[in-house]
């Protein structure tokens, strides 16, 4: 649709200045205002089958009521609009829906000011500033409650059958007890999964005070029920209890744990001084060729290192069930599989998110946040790095099971 050059001179009579144009009271928030009314008119003239100004049919009882008045907000800041109305109520305006009170995807700006990490004070004030929008409390909580139902869609939605890596981790959240109104060190389990063609997928989120086998084993059934049948790999950081609930249920995954976990925490240990030079000999470890060579290394490792830091070689042959393993798999498997990178810079946008928040005053407003962030990491790329190599020797060493 063109607009002819005779109507907007009309429409630009007496704007001699920027704020005429385009300031609080000036003719693009007008304007705005006025083609709303004349739509919502030609709403209630199609709802009742004559125009305004005409006499209704003789035998249509329903006519037109007036209007009422409504301040909608908006990106133009508060628009006073007058609704038509009908005698029977019987007029569902589309564009000015009953009940409505926001425009212009506002609703979408609070939940990605929310996303963002911004708190409700935040928000209000980054709305009265940029907008000239005065919004409650309440209301910004109505907009981000919405994102509940989505996250429980998400969270009970159907899985694929197989998946052929599961990174499982954790990280540490305040949130205020609603028993005791402390606030409390709670964990958020995350579950990313890649799958057959090489796209990440986050599986679900979990939030508890305490991590054990009875709590993993009801995550590892919940993934279940929702239709995953099997793991190949899953790659875990230390989490107490996961071993045991992923192969109770699902007995053929492959459990192993991230070294670059392993590594830091065997760092955690060191002295400032030397940690290159630790770092630099359990390198030789996890970059053997072989199981065999690798605990080989292990034990030069602590023969050297024993002395000084008597801790670190145990740590390593506690795990060493679940860090075997890597050293089966080709260079090309290896790679995705030796640090839980992939997780790591999901964390990363999380903490992101959750950096400004001193604590959370419930579990659902930390669900909100962490799973908006979960939104924007998986809008950022899916795909894995050189996955087409991965996926051969997937084929190759699992046959049916990567096929099924």
């Amino acid at each position: 649709m063109t607009i002819s050059k005779e109507i907007l001179d009309e429409l630009l009579k007496g704007v001699d200045r920027p704020e005429d144009l385009l300031g609080d009271a000036g003719l693009m928030k007008e304007l705005k205002i006025k083609l709303m009314e004349r739509m919502l008119g030609a709403e209630l003239t199609a709802h009742l089958g004559y125009e305004d100004g005409e006499s209704a049919p003789p035998t249509q009882l329903n006519r037109r009521n007036g209007t009422s008045a409504k301040v909608l907000k908006g990106q133009d800041g508060e628009l006073p609009v007058a609704i038509p109305r009908d005698r029977d109520s019987s007029f569902e305006p589309e564009l000015v829906k009953k009940g409505q009170t926001r425009i212009d995807g506002m609703d979408d700006k609070i939940i990605g000011l929310y996303a963002a990490g911004l708190t409700v004070r935040d928000i209000q004030a980054h709305l009265l500033d940029l907008y000239g929008l005065r919004v409650s409390p309440d209301l910004i909580s109505r907009v981000t409650d919405a994102v509940l139902d989505e996250v429980r869609e998400w969270q009970s939605r159907a899985l694929d059958r197989m998946y052929p890596i599961v990174l499982f981790d954790a990280l540490r959240v305040k949130i205020r007890d609603a028993d005791s109104r402390t606030v409390k060190n709670k964990a958020v389990y995350v579950a990313l999964g890649v799958t057959r063609d090489g796209q990440r997928e986050v599986l679900g989120l979990w939030i508890a005070e305490n991590e054990g086998a009875k709590f993993w084993l009801s995550v590892m059934n919940e993934l279940k029920n929702r239709g995953l049948q099997d793991i190949l790999i899953a790659v875990v950081d230390g989490l107490k209890g996961f071993p045991e609930a992923i192969t109770a249920a699902f007995p053929e995954a492959m459990v192993q744990t991230c070294m670059v976990h392993l590594v830091r925490h065997s760092l955690n240990f060191c002295s400032w001084k030397d940690r290159k030079i630790v770092a630099a000999d359990l390198r030789r470890i996890y970059s053997a060729p072989s199981a065999e060579m690798a605990e080989a290394e292990l034990d030069a490792f602590e023969e050297k290192w024993a002395g000084k830091y008597a801790s670190i070689a145990p740590a390593w042959r506690r795990t060493w069930a679940e860090v075997i393993p890597f050293f089966g798999f080709d260079p090309a498997i290896r790679k995705i599989i030796y640090t839980t990178n992939a997780i790591e810079s999901l964390n990363r946008v999380i903490r992101k998110s959750i950096k400004t928040r001193g604590s959370f005053p419930t579990d659902e407003a930390a669900t909100k946040l962490i799973y908006l962030a979960i939104r924007k990491f998986e809008k950022d790329g899916r795909n894995v790095r050189e996955w087409f190599a991965a996926r051969n020797q997937f084929a190759i060493m699992f046959g049916e099971r990567f096929d099924a």
